[in-house]
């Protein structure tokens, strides 16, 4: 009767412990996914100091990573790792992909690692393709903003398996974060670090607020996003065939603000 007491005890306080963000995948498989990173970083929609040149709006190589909740890239409110810092700062992958690495190795957190190619405007489309597990079923990733101070946008943990079965496809409108290791204000800023490093922040029409601000509209109530992700789930008949580009159909993206 102890034994029994005890055991309905444990089960009880089990059922009461908080469930991970993975841990109700019961997928039985592996899946495939086509990313599509949308660039919607145009002159128009975004007219205050929008860098022409030395370098002309852009975008950085895009990496990503799946992996389970043990794992964090980067999050919102939180202090950046050196790897985002390096890679936000500078567009230099190789500390985060290191940091990637090592936590895989020690908890086994990551699954695998993917990224896509660089885009040479502020407008355009680049994809890859990547690979989610039951265990893993969790997508983050940073692309930086060039030129910038430590400007980047990402996603943090997007869970791409419902229940028993994974999404068929998702989009995600992406805003602009500040990694919290540079203080510039500008898209052009010169190397000004952060001392105290500051947390990771979205930048918005209205913050930080100074005129200053590359970002700062404060006629506006919202920023209109300055990218888009989609993730498509490629289907088994597709699986060893070359996935086709996916050119997804421009939406009006435009801003009026005046700037003196």
């Amino acid at each position: 009767k102890v034994i029994w007491t005890v055991l309905v005890t444990i089960l009880g306080y089990a059922r009461s412990l908080p469930v991970g963000e993975d841990a109700l995948c019961t997928a039985e498989e592996l899946a495939k996914y086509r990313i599509i990173f949308t660039g919607k970083w145009s002159q128009t929609a975004f007219p205050k100091q929008y860098p022409l040149y030395r370098p002309p709006a852009q975008w950085s190589s895009l990496l990503g990573v799946t992996h389970s909740s043990d794992y964090s890239m980067w999050k919102k409110n939180e202090y950046a790792s050196n790897g985002v810092r390096d890679f936000a700062e500078k567009g230099e992958a190789w500390g985060l992909m290191k940091e990637i690495e090592e936590a895989g190795e020690k908890i086994q957190s990551v699954h695998g690692i993917f990224s896509a190619p660089a885009i040479s405007s502020g407008t355009g489309q680049t994809s890859t393709e990547l690979e989610a597990h039951p265990r893993h079923p969790l997508v983050s990733f940073v692309v930086r903003i060039v030129p910038s101070p430590d400007w980047f946008v990402g996603i943090d943990s997007l869970n791409l398996c419902e229940g028993d079965h994974w999404m068929d496809e998702v989009s995600v409108d992406l805003f602009p974060y500040d990694a919290g290791t540079d203080s510039g204000f500008t898209f052009s800023s010169p190397n000004f670090a952060t001392i105290p490093q500051d947390t990771v922040t979205e930048i918005t029409c209205s913050s930080p607020s100074h005129p200053a601000n590359s970002f700062y509209y404060p006629k506006l109530k919202i920023l209109p996003p300055i990218a888009q992700v989609t993730m498509v789930k490629i289907k088994k008949t597709q699986l060893g065939l070359s996935a086709p580009f996916i050119n997804l159909p421009a939406k009006s993206n435009e801003i009026i603000d005046t700037v003196s």
